[in-house]
């Protein structure tokens, strides 16, 4: 099988929760993983949008959700999402009991009011 360019399936994911927000104590709605480095950002409804900041700023046009359950893929560069595609090196999501949004203890009480 032939993958298209931006997508390194050997890449693990870097880490458990959005690196930004993580570094400036911020809270996520969902999680988007670059299908290419493996950056794991927010998704375009939290506060921050770093995923999608991350594409613009590298260029790499997939993500897939880091959400439990969940294998869709988003290409940044034409706007399509795809029900599924190649497997990504594991962890395949955050942790199961790692809320959403998140993470646990970082979230406001009025969060619905910060969704975008």
């Amino acid at each position: 099988m032939t993958l298209p360019a931006g997508i390194d399936p050997a890449v693990p994911p870097s880490g458990d929760g959005c690196v930004e927000c993580d570094e400036a104590g911020g809270w996520w709605f969902h999680l988007r993983r670059c299908a290419q480095c493996g950056h794991v950002g927010c998704c375009d409804s939290s506060p921050a949008q770093h995923a999608t900041a991350h594409a613009g700023a590298t260029g790499h046009p997939f993500v897939q959700s880091f959400e439990p359950g969940e294998s869709w893929f988003w290409n940044y560069e034409t706007s399509e999402m795809y029900e599924s595609g190649p497997d990504l090196a594991p962890p395949v999501s955050h942790p199961e009991g790692q809320p959403s949004p998140g993470p646990a203890g970082r979230v406001p009480q009025d969060w619905t009011s910060a969704l975008r």
